[in-house]
């Protein structure tokens, strides 16, 4: 065997171990230390009020922060893309600042913002209206987080496609509207996709930012993220295993959904 041979199935080894050792092997354990008391002990604890309730506040929070933010993730991407502007560069700059700010940060943020003692905290309080530690408040979390995602994605397919499609339908008498469904949108529909799929993953999630705002309501606030920790502090580690393996579930869902996304986004 070359030098060469040699080296590259050693690099190979290298990765393959290093991945094991920090994801494979810590998934593996969640799910092996999940189903040791049984699969009927691993059901109780998923279908009870709580985790029902943290369930459904999870795909609650999901299904509305997502499709928000993929509507603003194409207006957004379609503006700094096709726009001609001062301060674009601010705006795609902007656009990154979830991934450089700290969740808790986040939170905090939204709570000096629409707390009681917040700039609208006392209208939106004279209104009847809570944010912070109710479910608005997680959600505006979630959208906060996974804003950027949408709009990565869908950029370079905008970049890439050019615009001379767009220009021969708006000769031929295409409305601006009728261009962006017929012409534009199926030209980015794979970007689009895969960056639902990276919010969907981020949403469900979330833990700092949402840990935040939420207040840690047992049966009000709190998702499966914030249902792992309440668990495990409480010492009800099979509970808390149970719950972590529901998040792993969907994460490998999610992971699967991008691996078939993935190849045809790259020969869109």
């Amino acid at each position: 065997m070359s030098a060469e041979r040699t080296t590259r199935y050693g690099l190979r080894t290298l990765a393959l171990a290093y991945l094991g050792a920090l994801l494979f092997v810590p998934v593996g354990l969640v799910l092996y230390r999940t189903f040791q008391p049984g699969i009927v002990e691993v059901w109780a604890s998923i279908t009870t009020p709580a985790a029902v309730h943290a369930f459904q506040l999870t795909m609650m929070v999901t299904l509305i922060a997502v499709p928000l933010n993929t509507v603003l993730g194409i207006l957004a991407a379609l503006v700094i893309v096709r726009g001609r502007f001062r301060g674009k560069a601010f705006l795609d700059m902007l656009i990154d600042l979830p991934f450089a700010i700290s969740p808790i940060v986040v939170g905090l943020s939204l709570i000096f913002v629409y707390g009681r003692t917040g700039w609208f905290g006392s209208a939106l309080a004279n209104a009847g209206i809570q944010i912070i530690f109710s479910w608005p408040g997680i959600v505006l979390a979630t959208i906060f987080v996974t804003l950027p995602f949408v709009v990565r994605e869908v950029a370079p397919v905008l970049r890439e496609v050019g615009t001379e499609q767009e220009q021969a339908a708006a000769t031929l008498g295409a409305s601006s509207w009728q261009t962006f469904r017929r012409v534009t949108l199926p030209a980015i529909r794979w970007g689009v996709a895969y960056g639902v799929v990276l919010s969907t993953a981020r949403a469900i999630g979330e833990f700092g930012a949402v840990s935040v705002v939420s207040g840690h309501i047992a049966g009000q606030t709190e998702t499966l993220t914030l249902l792992v920790e309440q668990r495990f502090q409480n010492f009800n580690i099979a509970g808390a295993y149970a719950a972590s393996a529901l998040l792993a579930v969907i994460a490998l869902g999610t992971l699967l959904a991008m691996t078939l996304i993935k190849p045809r986004k790259e020969h869109a």
